[in-house]
């Protein structure tokens, strides 16, 4: 890799002359503060991020010493949790507190919606997710299962169709109701002595809240109306397919869908160097100038993507009305483990990772903020960041952040961070987490798979714990998902952060999100992940149905739900009366978990994709989902529930079952039967050596094996 030397550091030159050609000019900030301040960061901030991981360690040892003194007792949760606060894994709880974040934008503090999550390094998924704010309602139930079945290849379905229409009247009657008038019945619309109406035959009728009727276009083809933050438009065009059959001309209903979206640097990519990095930054440049487009081949045609443009309407009083018409974008920054070569420190040592992200996606944010209408109309840059471990590590991300915006000439605590509670040393001190960052914190949420990784690699000698399934039916995840919940209310999070949920995993099964995924609004919070535009606009019918804001308001009035205890229960397998079948079946589904993803991500540079399971039920998977399978089966290789030569012989069984399911991609390099390729050597360290990986993540080991790949 060639290096250029800048401040002491050894910089990749092409991460050095995209800074200087792409990015620098037109931010305000000179060449040298750049690179003294980035240089500042690597070796002031570099060592100290370091202390935190060596006391990572430091505590995991005294954790597994504990487990292993009592190795054979039953579990004393009461000595343990004192033994956790002696260790200061669990600190004291301090006094109330409101937080102090300033500046939100109204898509994190007071509009509940769904949120996209999308690797960076993909412009069409990037672009796809930031214009998610808004989906055709009509094409989301005709093209899925939502409705109890999936469509047939082929010319449009005039049944099919017929039944969509039915299916978004009824929710519209439900969500934006007239005084009288079914949406089915609807002829036409009007304004009779200034009221809006709905026309049917000779009977007109107001809406029932004529609040909700917000504005309509100057061309008088679409009408506004809003719900619980949320806007929808009713698309009127005769002549259309489907307008021409309908009795007011309706021809689809645009629902506000995706009002945040993450832009991801992190689980859902695979950048192990400067090639791969400054791939992710251009990409995030070019949504901060607003001019990152993505053309791919479609139906025999070269179709160009790029940011879609505001939306104007006229309201009943005569004014102009602009919604946004695209989603407010977060960035995700690395954690604060990995290191990478994109730069050498004066040692010769990699910078750290999170370092590199903080003061690099600022700067690019820098032209979001110098633009007009562009992400953040509040001046603010929006950073995820991931898998922190306890307050101490989040109050050195909020002194990180400090350092960037000094560099960068940027007003204090304009950086807003998300802090993701998915390690259990951050759940069970949530409260103190949110205190270290109380004047930046403009989100929080949970994330079951990477908690869950955590919780078997943290207790990882107290025994062999239950099959993942069943995982999820235990105290503690009921526990963490309410506290956290409850936490953020107490501390003010309402009106001014968002409170978020996890993924719904199953891209292909939106009948089964349609009636389950409505339990996220429902206990509060006011967003939740899903995996694809389509199944944003499905998801944003849960927020007409339920007012979040108001449910928070009840949520808080009742207090907490749950408490630290409830999440210190440890979901081990006592007294499981496994079978040879039983034990087989959870060791295979793991393994080919593993490897349908581990492939794509060494072999093919893929960090995140629709990986089919051993069932063929594709589903979203990422770091995180390989942390949990990995981890689980270091688990029961240590504890004897399985032995080596079955694991490996399932790891063998299940890489020809995962060739069967790549026969179809040309890029696709077979496993078996040789099972010699870097990928699946991969996929056993993860395993076989899973203990020895801190905290159980799976970045080490594929940080190397993908450069190891890419060397040849």
């Amino acid at each position: 890799m060639a290096r250029v030397e800048i401040h002491g550091m050894q910089v990749a030159a092409k991460y050095a002359a995209f800074i200087e050609a792409k990015v620098l000019p037109g931010t305000g900030v000179s060449s040298e503060a750049f690179w003294a301040g980035l240089s500042k960061l690597a070796h002031e901030f570099g060592p100290e991020n370091r202390a935190l991981l060596e006391e990572r360690e430091e505590i995991q040892q005294q954790i597994d010493a504990w487990h292993l003194e009592r190795k054979g007792q039953d579990h004393d949760a009461v000595a343990y949790k004192s033994f956790l606060q002696e260790i200061g894994y669990l600190v004291p709880e301090g006094d109330d507190f409101q937080i102090e974040t300033q500046n939100v934008d109204p898509e994190i503090a007071t509009v509940p919606g769904p949120q996209l999550v999308v690797p960076i390094t993909n412009a069409r998924y990037a672009l796809n997710a930031a214009n998610a704010r808004w989906g055709s309602l009509y094409d989301a139930l005709y093209g899925t299962d939502a409705l109890g079945d999936a469509p047939s290849a082929g010319d449009y379905d005039d049944k099919r169709g017929a039944k969509v229409v039915a299916a978004a009247k009824a929710h519209l009657d439900e969500a934006v109701p007239f005084d009288g008038i079914a949406w089915a019945d609807v002829t036409g619309f009007d304004f009779r002595k200034g009221v809006f109406v709905a026309v049917s035959g000779e009977n007109s009728a107001p809406l029932m809240d004529g609040g909700q009727f917000v504005g309509i276009t100057e061309d008088l083809s679409e009408l506004l109306f809003k719900k619980n933050g949320l806007h929808l438009r009713v698309v009127i065009n005769p002549s259309s397919v489907v307008g021409k059959s309908d009795p007011a001309g309706i021809a689809d209903v645009i629902v506000e869908s995706a009002v945040s979206a993450i832009m991801d640097c992190e689980d859902s990519v695979a950048c192990v160097d400067a090639e791969d990095k400054v791939l992710a930054y251009s990409n995030w440049l070019g949504l901060m100038k607003g001019n990152l487009e993505a053309s791919f081949e479609k139906g025999g045609k070269t179709v160009t993507r790029k940011l879609n443009d505001d939306l104007t309407f006229n309201t009943p009083k005569g004014k102009k009305v602009v919604l946004k018409g695209r989603a407010l974008l977060w960035i995700r920054n690395v954690g604060h483990l990995m290191s990478n070569p994109t730069v050498l420190d004066r040692d010769g040592n990699e910078i750290m990772e999170g370092l590199l992200d903080a003061l690099t996606t600022v700067l690019i944010a820098k032209h979001d903020l110098q633009r007009d209408s562009g992400n953040s109309v509040h001046g603010s840059v929006y950073i995820v960041k991931p898998k922190m471990h306890g307050p101490n590590e989040v109050a050195f991300a909020d002194r990180i952040f400090d350092a960037v915006e000094e560099i960068l000439d940027l007003p204090p605590h304009t950086v807003k961070i998300g802090i993701m509670d998915e390690e259990r040393r951050t759940s069970v001190n949530l409260k103190e987490c949110i205190r270290a960052a109380k004047s930046r914190v403009a989100f929080i949420n949970t994330g079951f798979l990477d908690r869950t990784g955590d919780e078997i690699h943290t207790s990882m000698e107290a025994g062999p714990f239950l099959r993942k399934d069943d995982i999820k039916a235990q105290e503690w995840i009921g526990a963490y998902e309410a506290l956290n919940v409850d936490i953020g209310l107490e501390c003010g999070l309402k009106g001014k952060a968002q409170i978020g949920k996890g993924m719904w995993a199953m891209p292909d099964m939106m009948e089964a999100m349609l009636e389950q995924k409505i339990g996220h609004p429902q206990s509060g919070a006011t967003c939740a992940w899903v995996p694809s535009p389509t199944a944003a606009t499905l998801h944003a019918l849960h927020y007409h149905k339920v007012d979040v804001l108001a449910r928070q308001d009840e949520l808080k009035a009742g207090g907490r739900r749950a408490s630290v205890d409830g999440i210190l229960a440890i979901p081990l397998a006592d007294g499981a009366n496994w079978s040879e079948e039983d034990i087989q079946r959870e060791v295979e589904n793991n393994a080919q978990g593993i490897l349908g993803y581990v492939v794509r991500w060494v072999d093919m540079g893929i960090g995140c994709s629709k990986v089919p399971d051993i069932n063929n039920v594709g589903l979203m998977e990422d770091r995180a989902t390989c942390r949990i399978s990995a981890q689980h089966l270091a688990n029961w290789l240590h504890h004897e529930v399985v032995g080596q030569q079955e694991v490996m012989a399932a790891f063998q069984k299940m890489a020809a079952v995962v060739d069967r399911q790549n026969a179809d991609d040309p890029d696709y390099k077979p496993m078996a039967p040789g099972f010699e390729g870097v990928a699946f050597q991969a996929a056993c360290d993860l395993v076989f050596k899973g203990r020895a990986q801190p905290s159980g993540y799976t970045e080490p080991v594929l940080h190397a094996r993908r450069l190891e790949l890419k060397a040849t």
